[in-house]
């Protein structure tokens, strides 16, 4: 369950705005949808910053709130190492995140990619050795070379997964995260449905669309037409038909309940009941629904 949702899902232009409550919402959903998959959250900017004590709390919120199996932290700095080694000492398995942080978009001027230079890409490989060493299952390395990928991929003894890292990382990411504790290359496979799908037509979502998020098919344009579709039927008059307006009243109860109306003074509304009885009858009968 990533931050994500914050761009995909609440229009948001950055991951930093969606709080733990959100995320919690969205994992909970998560967990009644999925009986299989290994559930991983993304710990969202503010909630485990602040000391020891408030990334031990908001993990554990996850765990027992959301129902989350395994805690994603973002980023490389002492604190985040420290934090990542204090998670994984309380019993709880970590995910780490290189490259690309989204989180930190602040003092990386925007979502750019990592490891261009010399230096940078060492420090992505060092990195992520580096969570190994705290104690991470697996790291995820976002938006850095192919060279630099295979490198921290090769060095380390744990997992890749990578998001426009290339083809040699141990598994791809997009959105939707179901591994297995046994990991192999095919167990890795989380995607970005919307745009896998071509879902999201609005212009906000090409904004925020990843160059690596390749399209399949092109279900929005679908979605749209059905849409537009719907609002034309609606602006006639031809939606809903009798076939869709399922719950009926006998002529006998039609009539009583028009004079009823009548004897209220309401005159108007006793005669559109009267249209409307009449448009049923001449449309043909309702198909049946149980209620």
């Amino acid at each position: 369950m990533g931050d994500s949702a914050a761009m995909v899902v609440h229009d948001h232009d950055t991951t930093l705005p969606i709080t733990l409550d959100d995320m919690l919402l969205h994992c909970r959903a998560a967990t009644r949808g999925a009986s299989r998959p290994l559930l991983v959250d993304n710990l969202p900017f503010g909630s485990y910053e602040s000391s020891a004590s408030h990334v031990m709390d908001s993990a554990v919120r996850m765990l027992k709130e959301g129902g989350m199996d395994v805690i994603k932290l973002e980023g490389g700095a002492p604190s985040r190492i420290g934090a990542a080694k204090a998670i994984v000492e309380a019993g709880i398995a970590v995910m780490g995140h290189v490259g690309l942080t989204p989180q930190a978009i602040s003092i990386l001027g925007g979502f750019r990619p990592q490891g261009k230079a010399v230096a940078s890409a060492v420090k992505v490989v060092e990195t992520a050795l580096a969570l190994q060493d705290a104690g991470c299952f697996s790291v995820v390395l976002e938006c850095v070379s192919a060279p630099v990928a295979t490198a921290a991929t090769s060095a380390l003894q744990i997992p890749t997964i990578g998001i426009d890292a290339g083809p040699f990382c141990s598994g791809q990411l997009r959105l939707s995260f179901a591994p297995k504790w046994r990991m192999f290359p095919s167990d890795f496979c989380k995607f970005h449905i919307e745009c896998l799908l071509a879902m999201l037509q609005h212009p906000h979502h090409a904004k925020v669309t990843r160059k690596f998020c390749k399209q399949y098919e092109q279900v929005g344009d679908a979605i749209n037409k059905a849409l537009s579709k719907y609002r034309e039927e609606v602006e006639s008059g031809s939606f809903p038909s009798a076939a869709y307006t399922p719950y009926r009243i006998s002529e006998a109860d039609v009539e009583t309940f028009r004079k009823e109306l009548e004897s209220r003074g309401l005159n108007e509304a006793a005669s559109a009941a009267a249209v409307a009885a009449e448009n049923e009858s001449t449309n043909g009968e309702a198909s049946n629904v149980n209620c």
